[in-house]
């Protein structure tokens, strides 16, 4: 579980998104870390056991700077006030297969699966779709992945109009080739966060999609 204190320093952060304020809770902000790294480290040991591909995952292979990205940005913030946390199957691969779980107030959720893949990545992944649809078709329609997460995540900015060039638009599995991110996600309640089971909870919760991250990594590390 994550502190009720961690939570508040993220929420007083909303509050006050300043370099000023900040500097003045330096130690606030240095207590937040230690407490981030320990919920990361709990939900970690967790994990590794269901699935052994994070096995040479470190606390520091999952965090996320607290800095915001503000050079294309017009909301000028310097600091993110939600918490996220990354599991991957392969720490060495940009964008490997992985688990995520997200806090942030009034919007907390967890996911997983490869999200936005380069070009090429998106390539492999079609091409295995292609010739095993069946099986992907059998994970996401497993009755505990769909109890979890319904779906592979569909909205118009996740899919394509047409069938991807070089593709039968008649291709049994269609729906799946179209898509240009393949994730699924799950809105959780804040207050599981502080249950003193969150990480056995959360870790169960996300091993509904191991078979769906298991699949896309063979697709990206089968080489052609």
């Amino acid at each position: 579980m994550i502190t009720k204190q961690a939570l508040q320093f993220l929420d007083d952060l909303i509050a006050n998104n300043n370099t000023e304020w900040m500097h003045a809770n330096k130690k606030r902000y240095e207590d937040y870390k230690k407490d981030y790294h320990s919920f990361i480290a709990s939900i970690l040991s967790e994990m590794k056991p269901l699935d052994p591909t994070l096995e040479p995952l470190e606390v520091k292979n999952c965090t996320f700077r607290i800095n915001r990205d503000i050079r294309f940005s017009k909301d000028k913030s310097p600091y993110k006030t939600n918490m996220g946390v990354w599991f991957t199957q392969n720490k060495n691969r940009k964008n490997s297969p992985g688990y995520y779980i997200h806090y942030e107030k009034g919007a907390c959720f967890i996911a997983g699966g490869v999200w936005c893949p380069e070009p090429n990545e998106l390539k492999l992944i079609r091409k295995e779709i292609e010739f095993f649809h069946d099986d992907l078709e059998k994970i996401v329609t497993d009755k505990t992945f769909k109890s979890e997460f319904n779906q592979i995540t569909r909205d118009e900015n996740n899919m394509l109009k047409k069938a991807p060039k070089d593709i039968d638009p008649n291709h049994p599995a269609i729906e799946f080739l179209k898509l240009k991110s393949y994730t699924a996600s799950q809105k959780i309640d804040e207050k599981l966060f502080t249950q003193p089971d969150f990480s056995k909870t959360i870790a169960k919760k996300l091993m509904a999609l191991k078979p769906m991250n298991d699949f896309l990594r063979r697709a990206l590390e089968t080489e052609e």
